[in-house]
C-alpha cells in the first residue's frame, strides 16, 4: 500500500495484544495507523489503553433484542466509518457472522494461543498442556465463520518445558503473540500476504546483482 494500513482493532478484554501493536507502531517497526479500537464491553481495559494514546475508541454493546447478524451489521457500519483496511481481533469474545465477513473479505485476522488446527476454542493453553504436547505456540489466521478454523497466515512455536505450569506456558505463548501479531500486520501493510483458498503465501523480496526480484514461500 502507498500509505500505512489503517486497522480497526476489536477487543473485549485487557488488550495486551493491542498494546503490542501500539508499541510496534510507536517504535516504527509497524507501518500502520490504528484507526479505531472497538469493544463490546464497557469495562474492557483495551479501551483505556487506546485512549491513553489518543486512539479513537467506540463502545458497541449488544442490544437485548438483537441477534448476532444484527449486531454485526452495526459493527461493520462502525468500522466503515473509520475506513479501515484490516480488521484485527485482539481478544474479541464474539464469533463473527458470515454476513460480517462478507463485508471485509480476506481482511479480518485473529491470533490464537495454539498451533492450529490443534486446540481451537477457549483455554487452548490448558488444552495443550493437559494433552501433553512438547510444542505449543500461537497462530495468526484469517477469520471465517467457524471457531479458529480460518486459513493459517503464520505461526510461532513455543516449546513446552518440563517445569511448566499452565500459567507459565500461557505467559510464554503470550510473549510470542506480542511479537508475531505486529509482524503479520506489517506483512499485510506491505501487500505481501496472498490467499488462495486455504493456502496462504507470504511474498518475499530477494535481491541479486540485477535488482529486486519477487519470490514467495507457502505457509
Amino acid at each position: 500500500m502507498s500509505r500505512p494500513v489503517k486497522i480497526a482493532v476489536l477487543a473485549s478484554g485487557r488488550g495486551s495484544n493491542l498494546q503490542a501493536i501500539i508499541d510496534a507502531v510507536r517504535g516504527n517497526s509497524l507501518d500502520a495507523e490504528i484507526a479505531v479500537v472497538i469493544s463490546n464491553n464497557k469495562d474492557a481495559a483495551a479501551l483505556s489503553r487506546a485512549q491513553k494514546y489518543g486512539i479513537p475508541t467506540a463502545l458497541l454493546e449488544p442490544l437485548g433484542h438483537e441477534g448476532r447478524e444484527e449486531y454485526d451489521i452495526r459493527l461493520a457500519e462502525q468500522i466503515k466509518r473509520y475506513e479501515a483496511d484490516l480488521v484485527v481481533l485482539a481478544g474479541w469474545m464474539r464469533v463473527l457472522s458470515q454476513k460480517f465477513l462478507e463485508e471485509f473479505p480476506d481482511k479480518v485476522i485473529n491470533i490464537h494461543p495454539s498451533l492450529l488446527p490443534a486446540f481451537p476454542g477457549l483455554n487452548a493453553q490448558k488444552q495443550a498442556f493437559e494433552y501433553g504436547v512438547k510444542y505449543s505456540g500461537c497462530t495468526v489466521h484469517f477469520v471465517d465463520a467457524g471457531v479458529d478454523t480460518g486459513p493459517v497466515i503464520d505461526q510461532s512455536v513455543v516449546p513446552v518445558q518440563a517445569a511448566d505450569t499452565v500459567e507459565s506456558l500461557a505467559d510464554r505463548i503470550l510473549q510470542a503473540e506480542h511479537k508475531l501479531y505486529p509482524q503479520v500486520i506489517q506483512l499485510f501493510s506491505e501487500g505481501r500476504i496472498v490467499k488462495n483458498g486455504r493456502k496462504v503465501k507470504i511474498m518475499e523480496v530477494k535481491r541479486n546483482g540485477t535488482g529486486a526480484q519477487g519470490a514467495d514461500k507457502c505457509l
